[in-house]
């Protein structure tokens, strides 16, 4: 049986590239954001504006990825800022995943810029790994407009290490035998699933690097971290079983959340916040035929303290009232008003695919009532995927238009109302 070759597939600085090649090949601009000092990011008014993508002029400048846009201006008064365009990456990404497919059937997509290839038994249509990886790179490029890294492994998990070796536009390998030299040496946070939290444990166990956790006794490891020890034990000895699998993993939950223009300070704005997130979440629920019985919110402080609350329903619903009020009482019950918030999230987890509930002589609802509910939110959401979200929204948002369906989720994304994207991108 012939060796497995995976290739992970990275599109470097993708928004940026994205905006950036959709500028040159479809408007005929001269100026190549990549080649100035530049970035992505929101409205400069907004408090929550990050950097979402820099250019590596940009980068120079000190200029990180996740750092507020006011941080970065003040680093380099002469960037350029460019808004993010959601529809047209979605576009892009469709393109770029397309264009795996033509090296192999079998692409399974970890992100909006990044996927993974099966490429074993391709050998006699692109030759060696290698030479398959610079054939595929040079095609994005040429065709796409735009550069990726490849990283090549027998598993998933060595091809995105070794995608992340060094960027932009490279191709690395990293197979078993590679692992003592190429991999041991990279300091354990490099090593994917491991965050600042769990850093900080290892350091304290004196575990520094990938080969420190690779080395360590796994029994000790599981003790002290659990279950995700002993998967970075594994991880760190260059250890995955997991196959590329072309369908995407169904989702276990819905979430979104919103870091607010100004502090919220009150129950009644809180409320605000809460229901226009929920429009949202119970939106795509609907969308994807899926229902909740456990509903979470999650908030940050001013201060960036971080701390969440959940309850579970006597029923499943995606009904966006329904929601909205668990989702209010338990905000209620977790958040006394005495610490401003910067930040609110609401989360439906416990999914099912059919609704279902207890209905009682204290629920206030009867099973037909629910049903009209569920009714009406239906006509909402078709007459939102038709005319724009903006189309219809509640009286409690009448000083407040644009925030009635806030969070993570653009209005291009969630509606598809925006400029069109020409197939040649």
């Amino acid at each position: 049986m012939a060796e497995r070759v995976i290739f992970h597939v990275d599109a470097n600085s993708a928004f940026l590239s994205w905006s950036a090649a959709y500028r040159i090949k479809v408007l005929g601009e001269q100026t190549d954001l990549r080649e100035i000092p530049s970035v992505v990011a929101g409205d400069k008014e907004s408090r929550h504006s990050i950097i979402l993508a820099k250019s590596t002029p940009a980068k120079k400048y000190g200029i990180k990825t996740g750092e507020p846009l006011f941080q970065a201006l003040e680093k380099c008064s002469d960037l350029v800022v460019v808004p993010p365009d959601y529809h047209l990456y979605v576009e892009a990404s469709r393109h770029f995943v397309a264009m795996l497919r033509q090296f192999s059937p079998v692409v399974e997509q970890y992100s909006i810029d990044e996927a993974w290839v099966d490429m074993t038994g391709t050998q006699r249509l692109f030759g060696d790994p290698r030479l398959a990886a610079e054939q595929m790179r040079k095609r994005i490029w040429e065709e796409l407009g735009f550069t990726v890294n490849i990283g090549i492994s027998s598993n998933k998990l060595l091809a995105k290490m070794a995608g992340d070796f060094e960027k932009p536009n490279k191709v690395h390998t990293l197979f078993p035998e590679e692992v003592p030299t190429k991999f041991w040496p990279l300091p354990v946070r490099d090593l994917f699933l491991v965050g600042a939290a769990t850093e900080r444990k290892l350091k304290l166990m004196g575990i520094y690097t990938i080969g420190d956790l690779a080395k360590a006794d796994e029994k000790i490891l599981k003790k002290r971290l659990g279950k995700h020890g002993q998967t970075i034990w594994h991880f760190a000895n260059g250890r995955n079983a997991d196959l590329v699998t072309p369908e995407p993993a169904e989702n276990k939950g819905y979430s979104n959340s919103i870091t607010t223009p100004s502090d919220v300070t009150n129950h009644t704005e809180g409320h605000q916040v809460l229901l226009s997130l929920c429009e949202t979440v119970a939106m795509r629920m609907r969308k994807d035929g899926k229902c909740g019985s456990c509903i979470s919110i999650h908030l940050r402080t001013n201060e960036f303290e971080h701390f969440s609350h959940q309850a579970v329903l006597h029923g499943a619903t995606n009904i966006t009232e329904e929601i909205f009020k668990a989702a209010s009482r338990i905000f209620d019950e977790a958040w006394d008003g005495s610490v401003p918030l910067r930040q609110l999230g609401v989360q439906v987890t416990r999914l099912s695919q059919e609704p279902y509930q207890q209905f009682d002589l204290f629920s206030g609802m009867s099973p037909v009532q629910y049903e009209k509910k569920l009714r009406l939110d239906e006509a909402v959401d078709s007459l939102r995927d038709k005319y724009g979200e903006d189309i219809i929204r509640r009286a409690k948002f009448t000083q407040d238009p644009e925030g009635h369906m806030a969070g993570g989720l653009s209005k291009a994304r969630r509606t598809g109302v925006t400029k069109p994207v020409p197939d040649e991108f």
